[in-house]
């Protein structure tokens, strides 16, 4: 039986538990390159700060933007530069797991055991992250529910189709409720309608969360994201609103919507800013 004096006491709270936040954003790079490679640099002197919000990764095949993702998912160590998270440095060989606890990943190819359940495989992953084991069986029942598989959770992953397994993926890189997603062509192999319904997760998340979504659907960005980094080359073209990026394009330029003819006037400014002197009609 519980006295009123063990009502009235509260449970003791750390230091660490109570300390502000004193990083200005979750994400911050500075003259950060990666080499890929022996000689191929694919991510070349970039400056980023990303905060709360959902960030949408653009750039052609080649520009960098898996790696930069797998850096930021401290997969990959940086050649040069700064790279911190939650202002802490992500940059050398010491130890991230205190970071990856905080962090989500979808990568865009990712393994499991085929015979594992949904359940069975979002758990597993959730046990990876050091999800409290006491907290592990609600957190999946929300993860997998936030999908869109939870008529679906015992059946088998090697029973999914493509697109099932993409959510699956989403929902291990959510169940841990990270303070930074990353997510890698999240959308590959959903169908319009679920696309639809990831759009509004997005939203949904990147209200307390710093979300990162690398992509090559224009439209996707600008139904569910609140900024634009544009890559290419391995480095920035460009970061700004949606609305911001339709304005840089005109009707001369190509694509079908107004944000595909910003993106596409962007790219070609960069193009023919980097392009050697004669083939710009020098002397």
């Amino acid at each position: 039986m519980t006295t009123r004096k063990e009502q009235r006491m509260t449970r003791a709270v750390s230091a660490a538990e109570i300390a502000p936040r004193t990083y200005a954003h979750e994400i911050r790079a500075a003259g950060l390159k990666i080499r890929v490679g022996r000689s191929r640099m694919a991510v070349d002197g970039l400056d980023l700060f990303l905060g709360t919000g959902v960030h949408g990764l653009l750039g052609p095949n080649g520009a960098g933007k898996t790696t930069l993702i797998q850096a930021l998912a401290t997969v990959l160590r940086p050649t040069e530069g700064t790279l911190e998270l939650f202002g802490e440095s992500a940059g050398g060989l010491g130890e991230h797991r205190a970071l990856r606890r905080r962090i989500g990943y979808l990568p865009q190819e990712f393994g499991y055991y085929r015979r594992f359940t949904v359940r069975e495989f979002v758990e597993y992953m959730a046990w990876l992250k050091e999800v409290p084991k006491a907290d592990i069986p609600a957190a999946v029942q929300r993860a997998v529910e936030r999908v869109g598989l939870a008529d679906r959770a015992d059946d088998r992953m090697k029973a999914l189709s493509g697109g099932m397994v993409r959510r699956a993926g989403i929902a291990q890189a959510i169940v841990n409720d990270p303070e930074v997603l990353l997510l890698d062509e999240p959308t590959v192999g959903l169908d319009p309608a679920q696309r639809l319904r990831f759009r509004e997760l997005l939203q949904e998340l990147g209200a307390d969360t710093c979300v990162v979504v690398s992509t090559h659907l224009v439209e996707d960005v600008g139904a569910a994201c609140s900024d634009v980094v544009l890559f290419a080359e391995g480095r920035l073209v460009f970061q700004g609103t949606p609305k911001e990026l339709a304005a840089a394009g005109g009707e001369d330029h190509p694509g079908d919507s107004p944000l595909e003819r910003g993106y596409s006037a962007l790219l070609a400014d960069r193009a023919a800013s980097s392009a050697p002197a004669r083939e710009r009609g020098a002397w």
